[in-house]
This record gives C-alpha cells, structure tokens and sequence, in this order.
C-alpha cells in the first residue's frame, strides 16, 4: 500500500505519523510506504535530535520516502550515501527512510512516480542563509535537464507525480499573489506535456484537490488505490 502526505518539518508536524493518529499503520510493513512532499525536515541540525527521528521513523512498520523542499539542509542531506533504488536514485538516511531525489522516476507497486523536490523559500528574509536556509533549495540546470531526460526516458508517461511545490498555474489557482519562479514554471511545462493520473505536492500547508489531477496536501494521508487511479481516469 501508497499513502501520501505533506510537509512534516521534522518534530513540528510529523506527529501525525503516530500510531495515534495515523492508524492504517497498524496493517503495513516495510513494502508499504508514506511518500513526504517535501519539507521533511528531519535532516536539520545534525545533532542529537535529528538521529531521534530519523531512528523513529525508521522504527515504523512502512517505509518513508521524501522528496525534498524548501526548508532542509541540504549540505547534511547530500552527505547521505547515494544508491540506485527501485529504477531512481535515492539518499538512504536509514534503511527505510529514503530521499528521493529530484528528476527521477520510481517504480512502486506496478506504478511510475516522477519525484522532483525544491521550492522558493518564501520566508526567506527571515532566514540565515547557511543556517535555516540554503540556495539549493531550488534545481540546478543540471537536475532540470536530468528530469527531462528521465521523462524522455519514460515517453513522457507516469502514473503519480510527487512535488514539493506547484506549477505555477495551479499555484495561482490557490493564491494569485505566489509569484512564479523558474522551478513552478519548469513544472508548468512537465505538466503541460507529461500523461500521468495524479499530481501530489505540498508547501502551501492547505489540504486541498485543486482539479482532477492536482492536489495540495498538508495534513491529509491519502492512500493511493486502484479506484482512486479509475476515478481520476474517469473525470
């Protein structure tokens, strides 16, 4: 089983991964998985506090899988070891706590997920730069035109597209005044000519199905079934 979800920013928001209060987790094992839109945040100060997590994660029944956003350290999360992993490359910071990283395509149950993490931060006045934030929050040249050729590679056809933040028209859909960047309008272009059945993506902390094929999550953990994938084929 696939469950998606939003940004958990390491302990503020990742109680909602408990036993308590995300019960399906009582029926999975490690060959079923959360997928993270970003902002996972538990790769922060390097210390004490993220091994806590990162620990705790990796004691769960499932398997954690992440794309990255705009608030994570990105010096610390590159330092993890790289390795192929279900057809894409990962970051493993545990066995079962995996960063997927940006421009690549996953095959999960029977099904390709496209995962390209960063965003604008748009908090930025307020942050230090090489203390709470980082330029790489943003794609590369290099990592875009990797992303294409991962498309190109796949015919430019996937079942799930995982994200941190929007492209930039279906962001305006959910507050006209987000300005564009050069990352929401790459992903303007990705959604404009990729097939897929569904678009996840997180950062604007609202739970919200913006058309048939896009939804923002923030609390919400969806699951992501076979009548789900017939439902949006059909609208």
């Amino acid at each position: 089983m696939i469950y998606v979800t939003g940004d958990i920013h390491g302990e503020v928001d990742i109680h909602r991964l408990n036993s308590r209060q995300f019960l399906e987790q009582r029926h999975m094992d490690k060959g079923d998985y959360v997928i993270i839109c970003g902002d996972f945040g538990c790769v922060w100060a390097g210390g004490q506090t993220d091994r806590y997590w990162l620990n705790w994660l990796e004691a769960k029944p499932f398997t954690t899988l992440f794309v990255d956003g705009n608030h994570e350290n990105f010096p610390l999360l590159e330092a993890y070891p790289q390795r192929a992993w279900q057809g894409g490359q990962v970051h493993e910071l545990r066995p079962s706590v995996l960063h997927l990283m940006r421009g690549q395509v996953f095959r999960l149950e029977g099904r390709r997920f496209f995962t390209m993490g960063g965003a604008s931060s748009h908090d930025r006045a307020y942050r230090l730069e090489g203390k709470s934030w980082w330029p790489e929050e943003l794609p590369s040249d290099g990592e875009m035109a990797g992303a294409l050729e991962s498309l190109e590679h796949n015919d430019w056809q996937v079942d799930y597209v995982i994200t941190h933040c929007a492209p930039d028209l279906v962001q305006h859909v959910i507050d006209p005044s987000f300005a564009s960047d050069r990352l929401t309008n790459f992903l303007r272009y990705v959604d404009e000519n990729l097939h897929f059945r569904h678009w996840y993506f997180g950062h604007y902390h609202v739970d919200r199905r913006i058309d048939r094929r896009h939804t923002a999550l923030y609390d919400w953990i969806l699951p992501l079934t076979e009548e789900e994938d017939n439902a949006d084929q059909a609208e």
